[in-house]
């Protein structure tokens, strides 16, 4: 091995490092996206089936 491919691999190995550290980075921004996107939902369906009236309670 040259040391030109040696500096080639080094340099590559560096990006994908740096890379690999982004999209860990990428992964746990969206995992708390999903997390707080699901507390919204899950709000959001309890407060609609508080509001929401029973058909069996005869209601006239």
């Amino acid at each position: 091995m040259t040391n030109q491919e040696a500096h080639e691999i080094r340099r590559e190995n560096d990006y994908l490092k740096l890379r690999c550290a982004t999209l860990e980075g990428d992964v746990a921004d969206l995992s708390a996206q999903i997390a707080r996107l699901q507390q919204s939902l899950e709000a959001g369906a309890l407060r609609r089936a508080a509001s929401a009236p029973n058909p069996l309670s005869g209601g006239q």
